[in-house]
């Protein structure tokens, strides 16, 4: 006698056309509901059972040619895909209405074509999981393997865009984030897919039912178990003599690049970096309150990316009001525009600049990973040409730096690792080094998005890519989220979307180095080797025994 779920799978499992499109496609944009600021993981278990009955409907025609027979495999993949990111990227049309008289007509092209291009990924992924697909648990090795391998790769293929990774979804929370430290957002990737599928084996014989039971019961069991002890061995207290002010001025997008705003704008955050400290206590990472140490320490300053609203080198007076709002001791890093070369061979830089109290620009580290059709033009001259401009307006756009490497925050101070906007969700692109930083800064301007799920996904990415390398995170966001997390990514102090003030807070001190921080990639694609392993010997077996 069938049960309930074992009919509503059969279902699945027959449906067709335009009903399989829309089942697919739901089933991808539920899985938002995963992510920042939703933050119910417990929809995977939903979403992805729903994925593999769909492709073990999808076998394509008998004795057709091998693309012929993965075309409906991909076309469930595509569906998921577009469901997934089109609910879960909509907010980017934010960013084109800020200028929506130049750009409205890149606002289909942000809000639905940029989601379909990502949704092949997806499609691919399905089709290659179904060229190794068989019964049972075995064939959720192969699902899981194709998902991963895609989204690791979507990371990396034309200039890479890992936004709303599938592993995060299992990290709300930093109970939940320290397995990442050992095997990565990618390996998480890997194990959450294969969990969240799981009951997709609720509707097999009885020793499939068990196979998903213990599966579950040891890889979710063992997630929770390591996050629980490695939250419990984060080093407790903070930098001595160290102390941090994130400047937080919450200007709007269409404000910032305002000429007759450029003084206020620069006015506003000199006052917020000479305000006095609040009394107020802050939240650290083990629950208590404290108020930031008043101590004779060293300061630092922290304002949010592209903060100037001019070239700083350009402005002699706007370097003396920086040394006159900069206390002894103190130091500012700050996110700026850099130029190099004058006139018509200008280049243009998206840089962090550390300075010193006398208003000396001290060190710099330029972006490496810029944002394509933001701060520059793929086929530049071709697109200028027919008057499209990337969004920053700046002649040429923006150039990549030449390398990243670590900072020094002033003379003798902690060393941090700059990362500039969403650098910080690539951390398979951070090398490592001979001298490990204290912490890892991040300036951001996520003005351009609103108060939408954009920044608090950015957020979330943030703190599991300094949860990878077990670094405190140093987050300075010019309309937020402004915000300090120590190095299990607990919240030690911050300051909510869309409010301007300044966050205070010490330092908090680094943690060991992790498992990721030592190998990289190297845990994540030796899983993958596993899984890809698991999944051909399935798909063997299988073939003999329908022979």
């Amino acid at each position: 006698m069938q049960t309930g779920l074992q009919r509503l799978a059969g279902r699945i499992i027959l449906s067709d056309g335009w009903t399989r499109a829309l089942i697919a496609f739901l089933a991808g944009a539920a899985l938002v509901l995963g992510l920042a600021p939703f933050n119910v993981p417990a929809v995977g278990f939903v979403s992805f059972p729903l994925l593999v009955w769909l492709l073990d409907g999808a076998s394509g025609k008998p004795g057709a040619g091998l693309i012929r027979r993965s075309c409906p495999a991909f076309r469930i993949g595509w569906c998921f895909g577009f469901g997934y990111f089109v609910a879960g990227l909509w907010w980017l049309g934010a960013a084109i209405l800020v200028d929506g008289a130049e750009f409205w007509w890149a606002l289909p092209l942000a809000v639905f074509a940029l989601p379909m291009a990502l949704a092949v990924y997806w499609g691919l992924a399905a089709a290659l999981a179904r060229l190794f697909w068989s019964d049972g648990v075995l064939r959720l090795f192969s699902f899981a393997a194709s998902i991963a391998l895609f989204e690791d790769l979507r990371g990396m293929l034309l200039t890479g865009f890992t936004w709303n990774t599938v592993g995060a979804i299992a990290a709300p929370v930093p109970l939940l984030m320290g397995s990442v430290s050992v095997v990565g957002l990618n390996g998480l990737t890997l194990l959450s897919v294969f969990v969240f599928s799981l009951p997709a084996l609720l509707v097999t014989p009885a020793r499939g039912r068990a196979l998903a039971s213990v599966f579950g019961v040891v890889l979710v069991g063992a997630h929770v178990a390591y996050g629980w002890w490695h939250v419990s061995i984060a080093p407790a207290g903070h930098v001595p003599g160290v102390t941090l002010r994130l400047v937080q001025p919450n200007i709007l997008q269409g404000q910032k690049w305002d000429p007759a705003e450029a003084e206020r704008i620069f006015s506003r955050q000199l006052e917020l970096t000479q305000a006095p400290m609040p009394p107020a206590p802050i939240l650290q990472g083990d629950g208590s309150a404290e108020t930031p140490s008043t101590e004779p320490s060293r300061r630092l300053v922290v304002w949010p990316e592209s903060s100037f609203p001019f070239i700083l080198t350009q402005r002699p007076d706007a370097v003396a009001s920086l040394a006159e709002a900069l206390g002894p001791g103190d130091t500012l890093i700050a996110g700026a525009t850099r130029m190099e070369g004058e006139g018509a061979k200008a280049r243009f830089f998206n840089s962090v600049y550390v300075i010193g109290e006398d208003g000396t620009i001290l060190d710099a580290q330029d972006k490496l990973h810029l944002v394509p059709f933001g701060e520059y033009l793929p086929f530049q001259a071709l697109l200028e040409s027919w008057g499209i401009n990337q969004l920053t307006h700046l002649p040429g756009g923006f150039s990549p730096g030449a390398s990243r490497r670590d900072l020094e925050a002033g003379p003798g101070g902690p060393r941090f690792l700059p990362l500039i906007c969403y650098e910080i969700i690539f951390p398979g692109e951070i090398e490592a080094h001979d001298t490990r930083p204290d912490f890892i800064l991040n300036v951001t301007n996520d003005a351009w998005y609103g108060r939408t799920p954009g920044p608090y996904q950015h957020l979330r990415q943030a703190q599991l890519t300094a949860v990878a390398f077990g670094l405190p995170l140093v987050r300075a966001a010019n309309t937020g989220i402004s915000i300090v997390t120590d190095s299990v990514g607990r919240p030690v102090a911050g300051l909510a979307l869309g409010q301007g003030g300044t966050v205070d807070a010490d330092l908090p001190l680094p943690g060991s180095p992790t498992l990721y921080a030592q190998w990289g990639e190297k845990v994540f694609y030796g899983l993958l080797a596993l899984f890809g392993l698991a999944a051909v010997i399935g798909y063997v077996r299988f073939r003999r025994s329908a022979d």
